[in-house]
């Protein structure tokens, strides 16, 4: 062998070992990690659909938005992680009312169906496309989430609040 060909032998073993360095180390510090995501729903929601059912697992959520009236109304959009399936996710809309020093909950909804959501985007940067509330009886909700970042946002979904139940409009 000559001592060229060995020196361009050499550079393209230490090229392809870096290059699978580089692909091990990606695949493996790529995005968060996937934990055991549930969440124990067992009231019904305004809609015909219930909230994803849990077992002994503990759940993984995160508030993805919220507004906050006049001080006294709260409206909340939650993602919740899927039991069975990782990158699947729901969405929650809550509203809380202001009483004796604390925030309580008055409903929930969830937005779209359950688990129709994709985890990622939903709890990505730029995940909500529309949240508009107001203060007003019956208070109009209006929520347009991001399906993914190719395809866009949701098609809005209304929703009216009286007497602090969600009312899908």
């Amino acid at each position: 062998m000559s001592k060229n060909f060995r020196t361009l032998l050499n550079w393209g073993v230490a090229l392809v070992t870096a290059t699978a360095a580089t692909v091990t180390i990606g695949a493996t510090t790529g995005g968060p990690p996937n934990p055991l995501p549930a969440d124990p729903q067992t009231r019904p929601t305004a809609g015909q659909e219930k909230e994803p059912q849990s077992d002994s697992r503990a759940a993984e959520r995160r508030q993805i938005a919220t507004s906050i009236l006049d001080g006294d109304a709260k409206f909340t959009l939650t993602a919740l992680r899927s039991q069975t399936d990782p990158l699947a996710a729901s969405v929650r809309l809550q509203v809380f009312t202001f009483e004796n020093g604390a925030w309580r909950e008055s409903d929930r909804a969830l937005v779209g169906e359950a688990d129709a959501w994709f985890w990622f985007p939903l709890t990505g940067r730029h995940a909500v496309c529309e949240f508009s509330t107001a203060g007003t009886e019956p208070a109009p909700v209006a929520v347009s989430l991001l399906i993914t970042p190719s395809i866009g946002c949701s098609p809005t979904e209304d929703f009216r609040i009286e007497n602090g139940r969600i009312i899908p409009a």
